[in-house]
């Protein structure tokens, strides 16, 4: 319950420019030095949402202090200009920070140490101190409001995982969660592919109009929704023949409709297979 009401509430305050920072180069990033760092698998998504929820809170944050939305065309194009190359000239040194404190939260895996972090920047040729990682440490949370301990979607995935046992479906916790986690990242890392096969088969029309896109965005960011769409591929992968099972049970615990769960694990195994018959 507490999960369902904080996904809904993150639903409720959604910005415009949510899943910005999701792209596939981005995660892959993250991923890749989490895998580095021999980091737990929840610590590489909590560093993907804590970067995507700085980002723009600091865009938002930088173009506000510029009075932009007050500005002549030409101030306006300068001001962005200005706001886009401060990003771009500290948006690998946020990320790490990203990481670093994301490996704070989990206590009983590695952490991140200055060191480490500095040892990385410094082989991408970077000059920075560890003053300099302190202080973007310190940025990331003051614009947080050092709200940082957001939870992932494996949080949900684990927890209906739970949830399913408890209410008697017989299915193989360690492969499946295993499964589950290799989804997961399949998801975040083809992210937009995904998606946009989603919208299609929504709407039932193949070129989406600019509102319906917007209006999409929410199902984009539904952790809830994301949970039950890697279960359902799961087990149908695992063992089809407790699909239906699995799906109603699913529908009963979230209220997530048996034909979105279906349409979510269709667009994860048209991705897969890459054909339209999964």
């Amino acid at each position: 319950i507490h999960l369902a009401t904080e996904n809904e509430q993150y639903l409720s305050e959604l910005p415009e420019q949510a899943g910005y920072f999701k792209e596939t180069r981005i995660v892959e990033f993250i991923f890749l030095l989490a895998e580095k760092w021999h980091l737990d698998q929840s610590t590489k998504y909590q560093a993907v949402e804590l970067l995507e929820r700085f980002m723009i809170k600091q865009i938002e944050q930088m173009y506000d202090n510029r009075g932009n939305a007050k500005g002549h065309d030409q101030g306006q194009k300068s001001s962005w200009s200005s706001v886009r190359d401060q990003i771009t000239n500290t948006f690998v040194l946020r990320l790490v920070s990203c990481v670093q404190l994301a490996s704070k939260l989990s206590l009983h895996y590695n952490r991140v140490t200055s060191d480490t972090a500095l040892k990385f920047l410094q082989s991408l040729k970077y000059s920075y101190t560890k003053q300099d990682l302190l202080e973007s440490e310190l940025a990331v949370l003051n614009t947080l409001h050092f709200h940082i301990n957001v939870s992932t979607p494996l949080a949900y995935v684990e927890l209906l995982l739970e949830v399913l046992g408890y209410n008697g479906c017989l299915l193989p916790a360690k492969p499946l969660h295993q499964l589950c986690v290799q989804l997961l990242d399949f998801c975040y890392l083809t992210r937009e592919t995904i998606y946009d096969t989603l919208l299609k088969i929504a709407i039932e029309n193949s070129t989406p109009s600019k509102l319906q896109i917007a209006k999409f965005l929410t199902v984009k960011e539904d952790f809830m929704l994301l949970a039950v769409g890697i279960i359902s591929t799961g087990v149908f992968i695992l063992n089809s023949g407790h699909w239906e099972q699995v799906v109603e049970h699913l529908n009963c615990i979230t209220g997530i409709t048996p034909q979105s769960i279906l349409e979510f694990s269709y667009a994860v195994l048209k991705r897969i297979v890459g054909s339209t018959t999964p």
